[in-house]
């Protein structure tokens, strides 16, 4: 899984400048106190752009292609992702680094959760801090060379953790045990290393064949609602 270099291998993508976009919408109107009229104003501006969309084909770029847990891991997946991904604007997006060889390897995740994500007042969603965590040890456990999927994950909040300030996840493989991979991560404001959850994974190795029965079945899916 190579979420590194995202940002240049999409600079001037439209999908991710719309993304982006829509992004900071959510945003403003996360936290925007704008009198009626320019709601209004945006409200159509934001139905106009669906109704463009809207008319237009639907899919992902991995649909219709032979499902394999090595396409899994691809970047035309993991740019879709509601955590890392600049084409999801879900995504707040947190921005991956690696550090260290495959055996021993390091996840680091940079991210600035805004408005959209509170949770008590000034603080990012417990939620949201719990998907971020199954998202940094996913990619960790990723580095196996048998990744798998999520069985069991267990978050520690150790202090509130910021709104509007830069946080760093890091996560890395603890131990693998067949097909066990057992991952450790930790979440930390950037500014003063201040500790603000610490989070245990375990992921069970998948067969590839159980991902492409799910490829298949979201294929279907798409078809249907098509």
């Amino acid at each position: 899984m190579n979420p590194e270099g995202q940002t240049e291998r999409l600079a001037g993508d439209s999908r991710a400048e719309l993304a982006d976009a829509c992004r900071r919408i959510i945003d403003e109107l996360a936290s925007s106190t704008a009198d009626a009229t320019s709601f209004q104003e945006a409200r159509t501006l934001v139905q106009q752009a669906v109704g463009i969309l809207a008319d237009a084909q639907h899919g992902r770029p991995y649909d219709g292609g032979e499902g394999s847990l090595a396409q899994f891991q691809e970047h035309v997946f993991i740019d879709h992702s509601p955590l890392v991904g600049p084409l999801n604007p879900l995504a707040p997006p947190i921005a991956i680094a690696f550090d260290g060889t495959a055996e021993a390897m390091t996840v680091t995740g940079h991210v600035t959760f805004g408005a959209a994500y509170e949770g008590p007042p000034g603080c990012v969603h417990g939620g949201f801090i719990a998907a971020s965590f199954d998202e940094v040890l996913g990619i960790a456990q990723g580095m196996s060379g048998r990744p798998g999927m999520t069985a069991r994950l267990t978050i520690q909040y150790r202090s509130p953790t910021p709104l509007g300030q830069e946080l760093r996840f890091v996560g890395g493989i603890d131990h693998i045990d067949g097909r066990k991979i057992f991952t450790k991560g930790e979440l930390r404001v950037a500014a003063d290393d201040r500790l603000c959850a610490e989070a245990e994974g375990l992921f069970i190795s998948m067969n590839p064949a159980v991902f492409e029965r799910l490829m298949t079945t979201r294929t279907e899916s798409d078809a249907t609602h098509s």
